[in-house]
């Protein structure tokens, strides 16, 4: 199906990124060291941002931008942050949503955001009020994790704040108002590769497995063995800067790319997938990692597994921000929230 018209403009500030971030990491390699400058005893001393925080300062100012263009606010409701801590790791920081409508003993689902192990969070706008509406249509309370970024943290930090996370929201469910039997989990991107790594974990582990995993457009092999290079062909973008950015994220999230191989960095790369929870798996045609999530999806079906692929066509890897312009992105919506409901 072709590109939706939405997307077109988009796509070619999407181009004209990839092509100058291309160029500017090359070019770095043969650029000298500025010289260090000392200001007077009289000025104001400033510490410049580095390339990371101007990056992370874009990619908010960005968000925000997005939500006000083509997102929805999200509505009114109580939430709460908790600090967790995680054993031999930073402490994490979760936030739960309770729409209005929850019972005293209700649903619950874990929410693992995206942004590539390296920018995003939960205060991100686009990201509160996705939980917000998701919450409140549903009736399911929402629990947003915090989890430390790249490259100043590294796997298998994430994985383990995240499992810290779910164990701490079993252990004090009753006192949140929450049925410990019914808990899913719900992550997008990098999150979703997160998620499903946790369901490994428990398994493992023996801790408490999700009711259900919702993964939307999950990255499932760090090794980039399912990357689908036809969705980037079709937009237009080079197979080289395609890959070139998935190698990127890999090293910046594992340090040691040879770590894509274990299971817990790359959950499609188990030895088995027996066990694991019921699964709703959301792609998109027009990204590369739509393969990760399909494969994935009939990886657990082979394991006996309940589980169902959908690809939405016409669209884009981000397509869940755009509720505020795209159809698209509003049954995408829908089918998260009714998902949900199943927990």
């Amino acid at each position: 199906m072709p590109l939706d018209p939405f997307f077109r403009e988009r796509l070619r500030t999407h181009r004209r990124y990839l092509a100058k971030k291309a160029w500017t990491d090359l070019t770095a390699r043969f650029r000298p060291a500025a010289p260090a400058t000392t200001a007077s005893a009289s000025a104001k001393k400033t510490v410049p941002l580095t390339p990371r925080e101007r990056h992370r300062r874009a990619a908010l100012s960005w968000d925000r931008m997005e939500l006000r263009n083509a997102g929805i606010p999200g509505p009114d409701m109580e939430t709460t942050d908790v600090t967790v801590p995680v054993d031999g790791h930073p402490e994490v920081r979760i936030r739960l949503y309770r729409p209005a409508t929850a019972p005293t003993s209700a649903p619950a689902c874990l929410v693992i955001g995206g942004g590539a192990f390296r920018i995003g969070g939960i205060d991100y706008p686009t990201a509160d009020a996705s939980c917000r509406r998701r919450a409140d249509r549903s009736g399911v309370v929402l629990v947003t994790v915090g989890y430390s970024l790249a490259p100043e943290q590294r796997y298998p930090t994430q994985i383990e704040q995240v499992h810290a996370a779910w164990v701490w929201l079993h252990t004090h469910a009753q006192e949140l108002g929450i049925d410990p039997d019914r808990i899913g989990l719900n992550g997008a991107s990098a999150g979703g590769c997160l998620a499903a790594s946790l369901t490994l974990l428990n398994r493992d582990r023996g801790t408490p497995q999700a009711t259900l995993q919702i993964l939307e457009v999950p990255v499932t092999d760090l090794t980039g063995r399912w990357i689908d290079l036809r969705a980037t062909y079709a937009l237009g973008v080079p197979a080289f800067i395609a890959l070139r950015e998935l190698r990127s994220v890999a090293s910046t999230y594992l340090g040691d790319r040879s770590r894509a191989r274990e299971q817990y960095a790359s959950p499609m790369r188990a030895a088995s997938h027996a066990g694991l929870p019921p699964a709703v798996v959301l792609t998109a045609e027009y990204d590369p990692l739509r393969r990760d999530g399909a494969t994935y999806a009939a990886k657990l079906r082979d394991a006996g597994v309940d589980a169902s692929a959908t690809r939405y066509l016409g669209v884009t890897h981000d397509t869940p921000l755009y509720v505020g312009a795209l159809p698209a992105a509003r049954r995408w919506e829908e089918d998260v929230v009714a998902a949900l409901r199943r927990i």
